[in-house]
């Protein structure tokens, strides 16, 4: 499948204009090293675009493979009930070597985060949340991580900053 089949809409993690005229989704596993490298490209995409483009993460924990890409997600997503789910994200692919339960427990504190809330969303409170991304992934065709969207279509081109950027310039020029 070349498309997207779920658009985006209000339980997304969006950052950027609502209005931009590019939309670039990423379907990432907080663990996967691939993503990790794809973070760095993706926060250049946005300084270079401005408000030109708009970043929507999407989970796709590919937990056969990272052991710790559940609890990282579990983790993002009880920051996003405190606005902070960006501030998680960032934190998350800085330190990617350490996702342990201690250290997502640290980060909790460093984000202010009650102790209580992250037990709960490691005893699963939003994993129904992650599974409706996975499952959108699943639909639209992701097999693996990153899988990037621009506007709704399947992006399988190069993953360097200047491939993607005369990609996402491309669209640009074409809406």
């Amino acid at each position: 499948m070349s498309h997207l089949s779920a658009p985006v809409g209000s339980l997304d993690h969006i950052e950027g204009a609502f209005g931009a005229p590019v939309t670039l989704i990423e379907y990432g596993d907080f663990e996967c090293p691939y993503c990790g490298a794809m973070y760095g490209v993706i926060k250049a995409m946005q300084q270079a675009m401005g408000p030109q483009l708009r970043f929507v993460f999407r989970h796709f924990p590919l937990t056969d493979m990272h052991a710790h890409a559940l609890h990282a997600a579990q983790f993002s997503e009880a920051a996003a009930t405190q606005g902070k789910f960006w501030e998680a994200h960032d934190i998350l692919y800085e330190n990617q070597t350490a996702l342990s339960d201690t250290d997502l427990a640290r980060y909790a504190a460093q984000l202010g985060l009650h102790a209580r809330d992250l037990a709960a969303a490691f005893e699963g409170t939003y994993d129904e949340r992650i599974q409706h991304d996975f499952d959108s992934g699943l639909r639209s065709g992701v097999n693996g991580t990153p899988t990037l969207f621009i506007n709704g279509q399947r992006y399988d081109g190069g993953r360097d900053a200047e491939t993607l950027l005369e990609a996402l310039r491309a669209v640009a020029r074409h809406v």
